[in-house]
């Protein structure tokens, strides 16, 4: 529900309007706008230590073909299950029913269980899903085998997906603690957690790769859990939790298959990235996502809450929310850009300079926004409308879309700007 606004300590009452975004002709309460810029700074500066696993282990990377067009869907997994999540916890706790309670037919319990089977079984898909995109793109040569997709999916991203999954926890904790909005944090943070953690955990998993029959048995066992898994809910009297998984697989995997797209058009364009782009990717991808996730799960929480009308043109609260994830976009951008210079420098690479980098940012991340604002908000729209849960669904929706356009703008970006 709206919150009544609060001058800032120390400001007199009629300075204090002048704190909030332009004068408050954005309406959001100041600690909105604290709490959602101090998520996405934080989660662009880890991004930018993904990006570096990613530059460090571009050899690696390269000697098992087809795993680089997998990065950005096993990165996108992470965001689409947990933020979802947070989404649902978030809800939960404006409408009263959230509690602490970690038995399975609990809120939270079912919500845990139905998000690690998600991750589990979109995994699998993935790993099915990439090696058919590996074949195509091996022109001849040798892609990694399903096995190989399978152990990388499932072992890599069950570690991710448990730190992310107390990263969540950790996050709601907080939130109740100290008045946080989870709607304001829970994208940025989760991405965060996600850049943090996935591709390290994807890189230690290909140890497993490439080993024969050790890889396949690995592979056969971790599958067969996950089919299990999907068994043994199917079966039991969790209501909650099978809604969640029925309503969120499909678009899981279709969002996953897009995410693929967006690594074939990585992977095509990989000889033009330099060293400062490898770096610079997953925070570009991720914080265009994480946009998406604060207003989707702004819209979302709305919808429950029955303060959002459901027409064409937004109004009132959902044009609110959307003009206050535009104003968040500009200053997040430039701060990615910044952040990625700053590294370069320190590491000794070359870049096309602070102001160059800031030009190609900003003109694919602003052109993202608009696109994010569109998503959010009528995919919400059509989520309702088929009677189904926005929580579950806003952000996959919205990455989904952003994967490939987001990957396509960058590249874009650089052509029109003649950076390489």
């Amino acid at each position: 529900m709206a919150r009544r606004p609060l001058p800032r300590r120390g400001l007199s009452p009629l300075l204090a309007p002048a704190w909030r975004p332009l004068g408050g002709f954005l309406g959001p309460h100041r600690d909105d706008v604290v709490q959602s810029l101090a998520a996405l700074a934080f989660s662009a500066i880890t991004s930018v230590v993904a990006g570096l696993t990613l530059a460090s282990r571009e050899a690696q990377i390269a000697s098992l073909p087809g795993l680089l067009l997998f990065v950005p869907a096993a990165i996108a997994l992470r965001g689409n299950v947990f933020g979802p999540f947070g989404s649902r916890l978030s809800t939960a706790l404006q409408t009263g029913t959230f509690s602490w309670s970690l038995r399975a037919d609990s809120v939270l319990g079912q919500n845990i269980v139905a998000a690690m089977i998600n991750s589990m079984a979109a995994g699998l898909a993935l790993a099915a899903i990439a090696e058919v995109f590996a074949l195509s793109v091996a022109d001849g040569g040798d892609a990694l085998g399903i096995d190989d997709f399978v152990v990388i999916s499932l072992i890599g991203g069950m570690i991710a997906s448990i730190v992310v999954l107390v990263t969540t926890l950790g996050l709601t904790v907080a939130s109740v603690r100290f008045d946080w909005d989870l709607d304001n944090v829970t994208a940025p943070l989760v991405t965060a957690a996600g850049d943090l953690i996935t591709l390290p955990a994807l890189v230690a998993s290909t140890a497993l790769v490439a080993r024969g029959g050790t890889t396949t048995i690995i592979a056969a066992m971790s599958a067969g859990a996950t089919i299990l898994s999907l068994l043994i809910l199917a079966r039991s009297s969790l209501d909650s939790a099978k809604r969640i998984v029925i309503e969120s697989l499909p678009v899981l995997v279709a969002a996953g298959l897009l995410s693929l797209g967006a690594g074939l058009a990585i992977e095509a364009a990989e000889s033009k990235l330099s060293w400062v782009m490898l770096v610079l990717l997953p925070g570009y991808l991720g914080t265009a996502g994480a946009l998406g996730g604060i207003l989707s799960n702004r819209l979302s929480t709305k919808v429950h809450l029955g303060l959002i009308d459901r027409t064409p043109l937004p109004s009132g609260t959902a044009r609110t929310d959307m003009a206050f994830t535009a104003a968040l976009a500009l200053p997040i951008f430039a701060f990615l850009a910044l952040v990625a210079q700053l590294t370069a420098a320190i590491a000794g690479e070359s870049t096309p300079g602070l102001g160059m980098l800031l030009v190609v940012v900003l003109t694919g991340g602003l052109g993202v926004t608009l696109l994010v604002l569109a998503i959010a908000y009528y995919g919400t729209l059509a989520v309702v409308r088929f009677g189904l849960d926005p929580d579950n669904l806003g952000i996959p929706i919205v990455t989904a879309s952003l994967d490939v356009v987001g990957a396509l703008s960058l590249i874009g970006a650089l052509i029109l700007w003649q950076v390489t």
